[in-house]
C-alpha cells in the first residue's frame, strides 16, 4: 500500500478509534448523570410521600395507588422484616403474596438508615428500573421509575453523536486524501528521481513546499552531486587503468573466482591467438599446454606468492606469472619474452664469433711472435714474419672498428646528418682507394648516374663508408676479369643505390642472412681475403638510420647486386607539400 492508501486507512482508523472512544465515554457520562438526576427526583418523590401517607396503615395501599397515579412512578411501603406493605404496581389482594424483599440491595441499605439505591430489570413489571428506598419507622418507602426515558435519550445522543462522527470521518477522509496526494506526490517523484539516479540518467527533482520533504530533497540532490562526482573520478580512474592495461606490452588476464575470464588485454589476446571480438573460454581451457593448465591450477589452489612458468606459445616463448586474488579468482601476466631469448642467442653468438674472429689474428701473432723471441732470424725472415704480425694486427684493428661503428649506430650515440652529395665524385673519389687492387687484378670499374640521381641526400661520411664498404666487399669476390658496376636512379622520393658484381654468387638459402653481423656465405675464403664481417652490417645500419632500407640480390654463376634507398629528407622532417 502506497503512502496515500496509508495515510487515509491511519485516519478511519484513528477517526473511528476515537468516535468510539467519545462514544463510549459519552454513553457512560450521560447516563450516569441522567440515573443520578432521576435519583435525586425520586429520592424527593419518597420523602414526599412519607410525608403524606396516612397513620393507619389499611388506607396505606389506596394512598399509595394515588401517589402513583399522580407522579407515575412505582411506589411500595416495605416493614422492617422486608414484608410488602403496599404496592401501586399490584392489586390489594395480591400484595400480602409478594415476595420478602428484605434481602433487595436499596431495601437492605434502607432498613439500615441510608438512602438505598439499585438499577436492574423488575420481575414484576419486566422493565429496567430504578429503584431508590429511604427509611422510615415502619422500615422502608421505595419509589422506582422506568429508565426508558432515559435510555431514549441516551440512544438519541448517540445517534447524534454517531452522525456528527461520519461528518467528522468524511471530512477527515477527505482532508487526508488531500493531505495524502499532496504528500505522496513529491515522495512518487522524489522515488523516481532515486531510480533515475540508480540507472545513471539525470534526475528531476520535485518541489512540494513542505519543509520535511524539500530538506529530503535538497539531501537528495546533495547525494546525487556528492555520487555523480565519485563516479566521475572512478570512471575516469577506471578509463586510465583501462588504458594503462591495454597498453601495456604483457599481457594481462583476470579471471573471478569461478574460472570466468573478466579481462583480457589485447596483448593477451594477441599471444593466446584471439581477436578482441572473440569471446574467450573458461580460463582452465584457455591454454593447450600443460604446464599452463598445471599454473592456473596452482593459483585458484591458493598457492602463496607469485608463480611462473615459461613455455612455448605458437611459436613463442612466454613466461606466464600467476597470483590469487584476494577475494578469490586470478590473475596471469603473460610476457612475450621470445625477443630477449633471441638477444641472448645473439649475444651468445657474438661473443663466439668474436672470439672466433680475434682467436685466429692473435694467434697469428702470438706464434710469429714468440718465434722471433726464442729463435732469431735473419732480416728477411723477421721482416716477414713482423708484416704478418702487422697484417694480423690490422685486422684486428678493422675488427674492433667495425664493432665501435655498429655498437655506436645501434645504441643511437651517432645520428646521421643528411646534404646532398654529388653521387658520381663521391663515388669514384672512394673507389680510387681500391683502384690499384683492381688494376692488379684486372677487374673493370663502371659508374651509371641516373637522371634526377646525381646528388644523394645523406650524411658525407656515412654515405662514403657505405660505399667503401660496398665496393670493398665486391672487388674482394669478384674474380679477376670480372666487373663491377655502380648504378643510381630515382625511386619512391628518394635515390637508389646499386652496387653490383660478376662474382660467384650468394645461394638462396644464405642470401637473406647475409646482413647479419659476422655472416659469412663462404666463411674461409672472407677470412683469407681479409674480410671482418661486419661490411654489410654495418651498411644496413647506415642506410637505415637515414630512413632508408637495403636488400641484396645474387644467383650462382651471375654475381651478386646490393640495393641501397636514401630518401630525400630526413626521417624526422615532415614532408614539403608540392
Amino acid at each position: 500500500m502506497n503512502f496515500g492508501g496509508r495515510l487515509i486507512l491511519g485516519t478511519i482508523l484513528i477517526t473511528s478509534a476515537a468516535i468510539a472512544a467519545h462514544v463510549i465515554g459519552v454513553d457512560a457520562t450521560l447516563r450516569q448523570a441522567l440515573e443520578a438526576d432521576v435519583r435525586i427526583q425520586l429520592e424527593r418523590e419518597a420523602r414526599l410521600i412519607a410525608a403524606a401517607l396516612p397513620a393507619d396503615s389499611l388506607r396505606w395501599q389506596p394512598s399509595v395507588e394515588d401517589l402513583a397515579g399522580r407522579n407515575g412512578h412505582r411506589v411500595t411501603l416495605i416493614d422492617r422484616s422486608g414484608r410488602v406493605r403496599a404496592e401501586s404496581a399490584e392489586p390489594a389482594e395480591t400484595v400480602g403474596r409478594l415476595e420478602n424483599h428484605a434481602t433487595r440491595p436499596e431495601i437492605r441499605t434502607a432498613l439500615s438508615g441510608v438512602t438505598g439505591w439499585d438499577r436492574r430489570t423488575s420481575a414484576t413489571v419486566g422493565q429496567p428500573l430504578l429503584y431508590v428506598a429511604i427509611p422510615a419507622e415502619f422500615g422502608a418507602i421505595r419509589v422506582a421509575a422506568s429508565l426508558a426515558q432515559v435510555e431514549a435519550i441516551v440512544a438519541g445522543t448517540q445517534r447524534s453523536i454517531f452522525g456528527a462522527a461520519l461528518a467528522a470521518l468524511a471530512i477527515g477522509i477527505g482532508l487526508a486524501t488531500l493531505v495524502g496526494r499532496s504528500i505522496a506526490r513529491p515522495l512518487t517523484r522524489i522515488t523516481e528521481a532515486a531510480r533515475e539516479i540508480a540507472q545513471g540518467a539525470e534526475p528531476r527533482f520535485p518541489h512540494s513546499g513542505i519543509p520535511d520533504i524539500d530538506g529530503l530533497v535538497r539531501a537528495l540532490r546533495e547525494m546525487h552531486q556528492q555520487l555523480e562526482q565519485r563516479f566521475s573520478e572512478l570512471r575516469r580512474e577506471r578509463a586510465e587503468s583501462a588504458a594503462l592495461v591495454e597498453a601495456m606490452v604483457e599481457g594481462v588476464v583476470a579471471a573471478d573466482a569461478r574460472g570466468t575470464i573478466v579481462m583480457a588485454n589485447q596483448a593477451a589476446r594477441r599471444l593466446l591467438g584471439y581477436a578482441m571480438d572473440e569471446p574467450l573460454p573458461a580460463l582452465s581451457q584457455l591454454f593447450r599446454a600443460k604446464p599452463a593448465r598445471e599454473l592456473v591450477d596452482a593459483v585458484f589452489e591458493g598457492g602463496a606468492g607469485i608463480l611462473q612458468r615459461e613455455l612455448e606459445l605458437d611459436g613463442s616463448s612466454v613466461l606466464i606469472s600467476g597470483r590469487a586474488l584476494p577475494h578469490g579468482g586470478a590473475l596471469l601476466v603473460l610476457h612475450d619474452v621470445s625477443e630477449l631469448r633471441r638477444l641472448e642467442m645473439v649475444r651468445r653468438d657474438f661473443v663466439a664469433n668474436v672470439s672466433h674472429e680475434l682467436k685466429t689474428p692473435l694467434t697469428s701473432i702470438s706464434g710469429y711472435a714468440e718465434t722471433l723471441v726464442h729463435d732469431p732470424a735473419d732480416s728477411d725472415t723477421t721482416r716477414r714474419f713482423l708484416q704478418v704480425i702487422l697484417a694480423n694486427a690490422q685486422r684486428m684493428q678493422r675488427l674492433v672498428d667495425g664493432l665501435l661503428d655498429l655498437s655506436r649506430i645501434e645504441s643511437g650515440g651517432w645520428r646521421p646528418v643528411p646534404e646532398p652529395l654529388e653521387a658520381g665524385p663521391v663515388t669514384r673519389e672512394v673507389w680510387s682507394l681500391l683502384s690499384a687492387g683492381a688494376a692488379a687484378r684486372q677487374v673493370e670499374f663502371d659508374t651509371s648516374i641516373g637522371t634526377g640521381a646525381e646528388h644523394v641526400v645523406a650524411d658525407p661520411d656515412a654515405f662514403r663508408q657505405v660505399l667503401s664498404n660496398l665496393l670493398d666487399n665486391a672487388l674482394r669476390h669478384t674474380p679477376s676479369g670480372g666487373r663491377i658496376t655502380v648504378h643510381t636512379r630515382r625511386e619512391d622520393g628518394g635515390v637508389l643505390l646499386r652496387v653490383g658484381d660478376t662474382g660467384s654468387g650468394i645461394t638462396r638459402e644464405h642470401l637473406p642472412r647475409i646482413f647479419e653481423r659476422f655472416y659469412r656465405a663462404d666463411p674461409a675464403r672472407s677470412r683469407d681475403d681479409g674480410g671482418t664481417g661486419l661490411g654489410l652490417a654495418i651498411v644496413k645500419h647506415l642506410v637505415e638510420a637515414h630512413g632508408g632500407s637495403a636488400t641484396a640480390w645474387s644467383e650462382m654463376g651471375r654475381g651478386t647486386e646490393i640495393s641501397c634507398w636514401f630518401p630525400d629528407r630526413r626521417p624526422e622532417e615532415p614532408a614539403v607539400p608540392t
